[in-house]
C-alpha cells in the first residue's frame, strides 16, 4: 500500500480514481496500462467497493456468475471458476481479490483513505484533491467509481442510542460472524438485502420479528452448484457471450421477448409465467416485452405472484400483509431462496410498519404505534441512498467554485451529459453515474463500457494536446430530457422505490436513470465519439475554448 499522509506536499498525478470495487479496479487498470499515473483511493481496508461492505447473511449477487464478472481479458474468464449460478459475497469478494492480484493493482490504490475534498482548478486545467487525512494530490483526470447503492441509509430514529442490545446495517456489516443463537432480532427492511438475510437470520434466531414497510414481489433463484462442465462450456463460450452480453438490453443474454402479455390467452399466459417461476432468477420478468410498459399486462404478472405467495404462505392474514399492490419490476426486481416459506416458521413474526409506524427504538427493543418489541439485536435492511448518494459525501466543486450538490440542487436538479459527464466540471468523469443505464442491469457490463469510454475519450484527449473535456450545456440538458421522457414511457416513474429516492426522508424525487437498455447506450455512446465527443467542449493546452 502506498503511504498515506504527506505533510505540506503534493503528489501529482494523471489520474486519480475514487473507488476500488468492480470500477475502480478496472479503471486503474486501463489507466496504467496506456501509461498514466495514476492511483485509485479507497475508504475500504481492502478491494470489492460493495462487496467488501456487505457481508449480511445471505448476500449474494442476483445476476448470473458466469455472466456477472470481467471480460476485457479472456485470459482472466478462463481462470476462474465460479462454484454456483448466483456466487454468494465471500466468493465475489474473492474474484475481486484475484483480480487485483492477477493485475498486481493494490501497489496504486490507497486503502483506508476517504476523498474530502475534489475541487477543479481553472488556471490549471487541475483538479486539487485533498483527503479527510490531509493528504493533497493534484490530477488532470479526476474518476468516481464511487457505486450507485453504495451509501449505506441509516435513518434517524428516536431512541437508537439508548438500545442496549446490538445493532447493525446491512450495508456496514461486521467482518466477524454475528451469532443470532438464541437471540430475539428485528430486522427493519424488506428490500434485496432483508429479502436475502431474513431466511438466514430466521434459522439461527431464538424469534426473527420483521418490520414491513413496503411488501416485495421477489421469485425464487433456484440457485444450484455449477457442474465442471457447465462452466467449461461457458469458457470455450468467451467471446459470444462477451458479444451478446455487451449488445444486449440489460447485460445478460436472455433475448428480449417481442410478445405483450396481453395477446395470449389467461391459460397460455399461466403456462408462461409458471416456466419462468419455474426456471427461477429474471425469467419471469423477461418472459413478455411489455410488463414494465403497460399496465394492464402488468397486472397480469403481479396477480401471478400475488397468487404464488397465497400459496406458500399458510397464514392467511400474513399472506395477505406480504402481497404488493405496486407494478412488479419498478422496484428492484428481487429473487431470493425461501423468503415466502420462512413466514411459515414458528419463530418468525411479521409486523405493518405502514399501519403501526415505528415511533422509536427504546432501551428493550422497538415500539410502533400498536406495540413494543423486546429485542436483543436490530438489523437494518434499510438500503441505500442510491445514484447521487456517494457522490455528495464528497465536497465536489468545478468551474467558479460551484459544489455539484449545488449544482444538482441537492439531487432535484441532477443532469448529465451521457451520466458521464456534467456541465461545468472539466475532466470529471462518473462511472455509470446518474442518467446511465447503471442499475437496470448486469452492472460489470455497464462498467466495462463506460470504463473502456472514459479511457477511449482520455487517449482522444492526449493525442490532440487537449487539456480538459466538458460536457456542453444544451447537449446535457438535451440528454437529461431525453432520458425523462424515456422512462415516462415505463411504469418505473410510477411507483415509489430507491429508484426515484423514496427511502430517503426530505430526498428529491426522480428516476435518474437511462432505461434504453445497455446495447443502444453503448452504440449512442460510441456515435458520439465517433463525431469528434459531440456535444462536448475542449480547452486546448493554449486554455483556449473549442
Amino acid at each position: 500500500m502506498p503511504s498515506t499522509k504527506k505533510e505540506n506536499q503534493v503528489t501529482n498525478l494523471d489520474a486519480v480514481v475514487i473507488g476500488a470495487g468492480f470500477s475502480g479496479l478496472y479503471m486503474l487498470y486501463r489507466l496504467r496500462e496506456a501509461g498514466l499515473s495514476t492511483r485509485a483511493y479507497e475508504a475500504a481496508g481492502g478491494v470489492g467497493g460493495v462487496w467488501y461492505w456487505n457481508r449480511y447473511p445471505g448476500a449474494r449477487c442476483d445476476s448470473e456468475s458466469i455472466y456477472y464478472n470481467y471480460t476485457f481479458s479472456e485470459e482472466l474468464y478462463k481462470e476462474w471458476s465460479w462454484t454456483s449460478r448466483y456466487p454468494e459475497q465471500p466468493e465475489i469478494l474473492r474474484y475481486l481479490n484475484f483480480v487485483a492480484d492477477k493485475f498486481d493493482l493494490r501497489k496504486d490504490i490507497q486503502f483506508q483513505t476517504r476523498i474530502q475534498s475534489a475541487h477543479y482548478d481553472e488556471s490549471s486545467n487541475r483538479w486539487n484533491i485533498r483527503t479527510e487525512d490531509g493528504e493533497s494530490i493534484s490530477a488532470t483526470y479526476f474518476i468516481t467509481g464511487v457505486g450507485c447503492i453504495s451509501t449505506a441509509n441509516i435513518p434517524n430514529m428516536k431512541g437508537l442510542d439508548n438500545f442496549k442490545g446490538d445493532w447493525y446495517h446491512t450495508g456496514h456489516w461486521p467482518h466477524e460472524k454475528v451469532d443470532f443463537t438464541g437471540k430475539r432480532v428485528g430486522i427493519i427492511g424488506t428490500g434485496s438485502s432483508g429479502v436475502q438475510a431474513i431466511p438466514v437470520i430466521a434459522k439461527e434466531a431464538a424469534h426473527l420479528t420483521v418490520f414491513q414497510r413496503t411488501p416485495q414481489y421477489t421469485v425464487p433463484a433456484r440457485n444450484h452448484p455449477h457442474t465442471k462442465e457447465y462452466i467449461q462450456q461457458a469458457k470455450e463460450n468467451f467471446h459470444e457471450i462477451k458479444k451478446t452480453i455487451r449488445a444486449s438490453l440489460g447485460g445478460l443474454p436472455t433475448p428480449p421477448s417481442d410478445r405483450s402479455a396481453l395477446e395470449d390467452s389467461p391459460e397460455v399466459r399461466q403456462q408462461v409465467f409458471e416456466e419462468a417461476w419455474k426456471e427461477g432468477g429474471p425469467a419471469i420478468l423477461f418472459s413478455y416485452a411489455d410488463l414494465l410498459t403497460n399496465e394492464d399486462a402488468n397486472e397480469t404478472v403481479s396477480v401471478f405472484i400475488r397468487s404464488k405467495i397465497r400459496e406458500i404462505v399458510e397464514d392467511p392474514e400474513t399472506a395477505e400483509k406480504l402481497s404488493p399492490t405496486y407494478y412488479y419490476g419498478t422496484k428492484r426486481a428481487i429473487i431470493d431462496t425461501d423468503y415466502f416459506e420462512t413466514y411459515n416458521r414458528p419463530n418468525v413474526s411479521l409486523v405493518d410498519v405502514k399501519k403501526a409506524p415505528i415511533q422509536e427504538i427504546t432501551a428493550q427493543g422497538i415500539r410502533t404505534a400498536d406495540a413494543e418489541y423486546e429485542l436483543d439485536v436490530i438489523v437494518f435492511a434499510t438500503g441505500y441512498d442510491g445514484m447521487t448518494g456517494s457522490l455528495f459525501k464528497m465536497d465536489i466543486r468545478g468551474k467558479d467554485d460551484v459544489s455539484l450538490k449545488d449544482k444538482w440542487e441537492n439531487g432535484s436538479a441532477t443532469s448529465t451529459y451521457l451520466g458521464i459527464a456534467t456541465a461545468g466540471f472539466p475532466n470529471m468523469f462518473m462511472i455509470t453515474g446518474p442518467e446511465s443505464p447503471s442499475v437496470l442491469g448486469n452492472m460489470p457490463v455497464a462498467i466495462e463500457q463506460h470504463v473502456e469510454w472514459v479511457m477511449d475519450c482520455i487517449q482522444y484527449l492526449r493525442k490532440h494536446d487537449i487539456a480538459a473535456i466538458e460536457a456542453n450545456a444544451d447537449a446535457e440538458q438535451a440528454w437529461s430530457k431525453h432520458c425523462r421522457e424515456l422512462a415516462d414511457t415505463t411504469l418505473y416513474t410510477k411507483t415509489e422505490s430507491w429508484y426515484t429516492g423514496a427511502n430517503i426522508a426530505g430526498k428529491a424525487r426522480g428516476f435518474q436513470i437511462y432505461v434504453g437498455g445497455y446495447g443502444p447506450y453503448r452504440d449512442h455512446c460510441t456515435e458520439i465519439a465517433a463525431k469528434g465527443y459531440e456535444g462536448f467542449s475542449f480547452i486546448t493546452t493554449a486554455n483556449t475554448v473549442v
